[in-house]
C-alpha cells in the first residue's frame, strides 16, 4: 500500500495544489482518465470544506490530505481539525451564523456525493475525516 502525505496551511490558495497533487497520484494508481475531473473537483470541495472549517472556528493546525493507493483500488482522505458539537450543543449567541455554516457544510458534502461512489464521512470533537474512494485499473489492462 504506497500512500501519499500532504499538509497544507488552511488557506484557500492551498486548494488547487492539493487538487493537482492528488490528481496527479490518481493517475499514477491507475484510476480511469475519465473519472481524474470528478477526483480533482471532489478534493477540492473537501479541502476548501476543511479549510472553511479551520477558519471559521480558529483552527491553525494544517489541513490532512492522505492519498492511499491499494490493491484495486484509490483512496483520498481529506481530514481537518474543526471540532464539531453535537446538535443541540450551539451557543445562543451565533446561533444563525452556525445555520448557514451547516448550510454551507451539507451542501459541500452534498457535492462530493455526487461526485464520488463510495465516501464515508466521520466528524467529532478532535476533527473529522471525508474519505472517498475510486475503483483502479492495473497497468497493462485495457478496460472493456
Amino acid at each position: 500500500m504506497a500512500t501519499v502525505e500532504l499538509r497544507f496551511s488552511a488557506l484557500p490558495e492551498h486548494v488547487r495544489t492539493a487538487r493537482l497533487v492528488a490528481a496527479a497520484v490518481a493517475r499514477r494508481a491507475g484510476v480511469d482518465e475519465a473519472v481524474l475531473d470528478e477526483v480533482r473537483l471532489a478534493v477540492g470541495e473537501a479541502c476548501s470544506r476543511a479549510v472553511g472549517l479551520h477558519q471559521a472556528a480558529g483552527v491553525t493546525e494544517p489541513v490532512r490530505v492522505a492519498l492511499i493507493e491499494e490493491e484495486k483500488q484509490f483512496s483520498i482522505e481529506v481530514g481537518d481539525e474543526a471540532p464539531r458539537s453535537a446538535p443541540g450543543d450551539r451557543a445562543s449567541g451565533g446561533a444563525a451564523d452556525t445555520d448557514v455554516e451547516t448550510e454551507e457544510d451539507e451542501m459541500g458534502l452534498a457535492v462530493i456525493s455526487g461526485l464520488v461512489d463510495d465516501v464515508e464521512v466521520t466528524a467529532g470533537d478532535y476533527g473529522g475525516l471525508i474519505r472517498m474512494t475510486w475503483p483502479t485499473t492495473p497497468p497493462g489492462v485495457a478496460l472493456t
